[in-house]
């Protein structure tokens, strides 16, 4: 049975299952298997050959993975996904899906320090150019291409910058020079819908608001279905010549009777059975136990960041706030256009004191986690600038949006009269 709705808070619930229907079961089993019994020699011949499609190795999909995709794929509004074994991993193997070397992709500057690091230094040494650019400027995306020029990467809610990405304007344009815009998606899910506003491909971290718990790694690349690829077919030989790496298959043509999907296809059937980067089955039931309380954690971390924001803002040895309901002008046009029913648990501050005052700050928590990870229902802290974003220069990290003095803030789900106090005595412990 299909439940029709467009309602997050009822999607991920009912997307893509209801119970088995061999025990009735309604919780989602845990399909611990490497491997699938083929009916017969003809059975697993077409399955190879994609005249079938059904389950042949838990590297290439698994059942209970398969829900994890559904939901995943509704919840966004796209056409298909795949689940990965990390949020770093679904960039990678986004990129790589279109992208060799001596293509190259255009970047926004304002990105999570790892994924950063993945652009600055392990993709080149790939052979695939990263060209970085300020987003405050759609144009620069433009500025930026040539023929070899293969996707579009940004935040939408950039981890630690925090200034909400103009995704329709770059959409536009790359849909204007034939590039698709891939969206990492993973700090403003619910929040924002960047398919909505005419992104190609979501990625995600599943690992942080997807999964809630701080209890698995995994990642997701969702196919919007709404690129034109083959009348850009000269720029993605990868999908629209044929694929020597599975007996010559044409991917635009080979899945077009299943839809608009030949980029989730080749991700899958290609990257994912080569590289082997694929999702546990444990770590896919974990993220949908996680996806039944999303819409209901998110209202709370936005509702308590807020909160958190409004104190921060306030208190005298405070130097800057950064999040998206203080943001100004442009910014935050920018921030209420893309973002609904919130403004993510995610925040910055710098101390007044600099860097000596805001080690102290972290050191002086008593509820709050000192832990390299956001988006859990836990309320978090961490100095970006010696961990997370520590492989950055000085240039780098400024462009990226942090500072000596910065302190990052994943805001949890706690009372918020607890989060207030615990961030209050570390202020005042970090000046004394």
């Amino acid at each position: 049975m299909t439940i029709e709705t467009k309602n997050p808070e009822t999607l991920v619930l009912h997307a893509g299952y209801r119970s088995d229907p061999e025990t009735g079961a309604v919780a989602v089993p845990i399909y611990q298997t490497t491997s699938y019994q083929f009916d017969s020699a003809e059975h697993a011949a077409n399955l190879f050959a994609l005249k079938q499609f059904g389950n042949i190795y838990t590297r290439i999909m698994n059942p209970t993975t398969a829900v994890l995709e559904e939901r995943m794929t509704a919840l966004e509004g796209g056409a298909a996904s795949l689940a990965v074994s990390s949020g770093q991993a679904a960039s990678t193997l986004a990129i790589q899906n279109v992208a060799k070397a001596g293509d190259n992709i255009v970047s926004s500057t304002e990105l999570y320090g790892g994924t950063y690091n993945l652009f600055a230094n392990t993709l080149p040494n790939m052979g695939i150019e990263v060209r970085f650019v300020d987003p405050s400027d759609p144009e620069n995306f433009r500025r930026a291409t040539d023929e070899n020029t293969k996707a579009y990467y940004a935040e939408t809610l950039p981890n630690p910058r925090l200034r909400v990405f103009p995704i329709k304007d770059v959409a536009t344009i790359g849909n204007e020079v034939g590039v698709p815009l891939i969206m990492d998606n993973t700090a403003a899910p619910i929040i924002c819908r960047p398919i909505e506003h005419g992104a190609h491909i979501v990625v995600y971290s599943t690992t942080k608001y997807i999964g809630g718990h701080g209890t698995s790694i995994g990642g997701m690349i969702i196919d919007a279905g709404n690129f034109d690829w083959e009348t850009n077919s000269d720029r993605f030989p990868l999908l629209t010549q044929p694929d020597p790496s599975y007996h010559g298959a044409v991917w635009t043509e080979a899945v077009k009777p299943l839809g608009p999907i030949a980029y989730i296809i080749r991700a899958r059937v290609v990257l994912l059975r080569d590289l082997g980067s694929a999702m546990s089955p444990m770590n896919a039931f974990q993220f949908i136990q996680g996806m039944e309380t999303l819409p209901l954690r998110m209202r709370e971390h936005c509702r308590n960041a807020i909160a958190v924001a409004e104190f921060l803002s306030k208190h005298p040895l405070v130097d800057t706030v950064t999040h998206p309901s203080q943001a100004q002008g442009k910014e935050r046009d920018i921030a209420d256009t893309y973002l609904k029913g919130g403004y993510g648990g995610l925040l910055g501050f710098e101390l007044k004191g600099g860097k000596e005052a805001g080690i102290k700050f972290i050191d002086s928590l008593k509820m709050f986690f000192h832990v390299a990870n956001i988006g859990d229902a836990r309320s978090l802290a961490i100095h970006p600038g010696s961990t997370t974003h520590s492989q950055l220069n000085a240039k780098e990290q400024a462009l990226t949006g942090i500072s000596d003095s910065y302190v990052r803030l994943s805001i949890g789900i706690e009372h918020i009269d607890d989060i207030l106090a615990d961030l209050s005595q570390a202020l005042e412990a970090s000046n004394s």
